[in-house]
C-alpha cells in the first residue's frame, strides 16, 4: 500500500435499510445524486477517502425498497476520469440511470456522442475531493456539452457561491450545485448563504441539490437543513433537486439512516404539490428530457 493510500481512510460501510419513512416517496421519484462501488476497479491516487464497495445491485434493492423509480449516478472523486463503473451500471439499468461523469476537459466530440449514448447528461466538477476536476474546467467542458443539453454538476465550497455566476458567466447550459454548495448551519450566518443561493437560481439555469444534511451538520436534530430547504422552496421549488446521496462517502463516524435522511427533507418540504416538483419532475425535465 502507498503513502497516499494510507492518506485515503476506508469510509464506513452504509448500514442497511431496517424499515421505510413513515411517508412513502412520490411515486416517480428520482434520486439525483448517488454512488456506486466496484471491488477490483482501480482507484485513484491521490484521493480522499476509500469507499467501501455498494455496487449497482446494491442500489437496485435499495431503490426498489423506498419505490424510488429512477436515478442518476454521479461519478465518483476516487475514480478520476475512469468512469468504467458509471458506464457498467448504465448499460445495467438502461431505461433507469442516467449518469454524471469526470472526463478530460479536451475529449473528443465523437467520445462525448459515444457517452451521451450510453446515457450520460453532465459532466462533475469537484473542487472539494482529491481527484476531482476544477473550476477552471467548466468553459472549456461547457462548449463541447452544450449541444447535447448536458449539464454541469458543481461540488464546490461555500465561499465560491458568490463568486460562481461571475466565474461561469457566458456558459448556457444548466447548473447543478451539489448539496446545498455546504453551507454551514449556523443561525448568524445562513441567511447569507441562503441568499447567495438564490441570487445563483436567479441569475442562471442553476438547480440546488437538497441533499446530505450530515454534510453540513453533525447534529441531525439541527433544524437548520429543513428550514434552509423551507426557505429555498418557497421561491425557488422549481430548481430544487432531491438525490439520496447513497452510500454516503468520507463517513467515519455516525453513519445515517436512509429513512431518517427522507423524513429530514420531507420535514422541509411538507407540500404534496412541491415535493412532486422536487422529488419527480425537475428530475425528469433536467435529466430524463429526452
Amino acid at each position: 500500500m502507498s503513502a497516499a493510500d494510507m492518506e485515503a481512510p476506508l469510509c464506513l460501510p452504509r448500514r442497511p435499510l431496517t424499515r421505510l419513512p413513515r411517508v412513502a416517496l412520490p411515486q416517480g421519484t428520482v434520486d439525483t445524486h448517488f454512488h456506486v462501488f466496484r471491488a477490483g476497479a482501480r482507484l485513484n491516487t491521490p484521493r480522499s477517502y476509500t469507499p467501501a464497495i455498494a455496487t449497482i445491485s446494491d442500489w437496485a434493492e435499495f431503490s426498489g425498497s423506498l419505490g424510488i423509480a429512477r436515478g442518476v449516478l454521479v461519478q465518483p472523486s476516487v475514480y478520476g476520469l475512469d468512469n468504467r463503473v458509471l458506464l457498467e451500471a448504465l448499460a445495467a439499468y438502461p431505461d433507469r440511470l442516467r449518469g454524471i461523469v469526470v472526463i478530460d476537459p479536451e475529449t473528443a466530440e465523437t467520445e462525448i456522442e459515444r457517452l451521451d449514448r450510453l446515457g450520460v447528461r453532465g459532466v462533475r466538477i469537484n473542487t472539494r475531493n482529491k481527484g476531482g476536476l476544477p473550476l477552471a474546467a467548466a468553459r472549456t467542458l461547457a462548449e463541447s456539452i452544450a449541444p447535447l443539453g448536458w449539464s454541469l454538476q458543481l461540488q464546490i465550497n461555500p465561499e465560491q457561491l458568490p463568486d460562481i455566476a461571475a466565474t461561469l458567466s457566458g456558459i448556457r447550459l444548466p447548473i447543478a450545485i451539489d448539496h446545498l454548495g455546504f453551507i454551514p448551519l449556523a443561525t448568524e450566518t445562513r441567511s447569507r448563504h441562503v441568499d447567495a443561493l438564490r441570487r445563483l437560481m436567479d441569475a442562471a439555469d442553476t438547480y440546488v441539490k437538497v441533499t446530505a444534511p450530515y454534510r453540513l451538520t453533525k447534529d441531525m436534530n439541527d433544524q437548520g437543513f429543513a428550514e434552509v430547504g423551507r426557505a429555498l422552496a418557497a421561491t425557488h421549488a422549481e430548481r430544487l433537486l432531491w438525490g439520496s446521496d447513497w452510500p454516503h462517502t468520507e463517513l467515519w463516524d455516525g453513519m445515517p439512516d436512509d429513512a431518517e435522511l427522507i423524513e429530514t427533507m420531507q420535514a422541509a418540504i411538507d407540500d404534496p404539490a412541491m415535493a412532486e416538483k422536487i422529488f419527480v419532475r425537475n428530475a425528469e425535465a433536467l435529466f430524463f428530457g429526452r
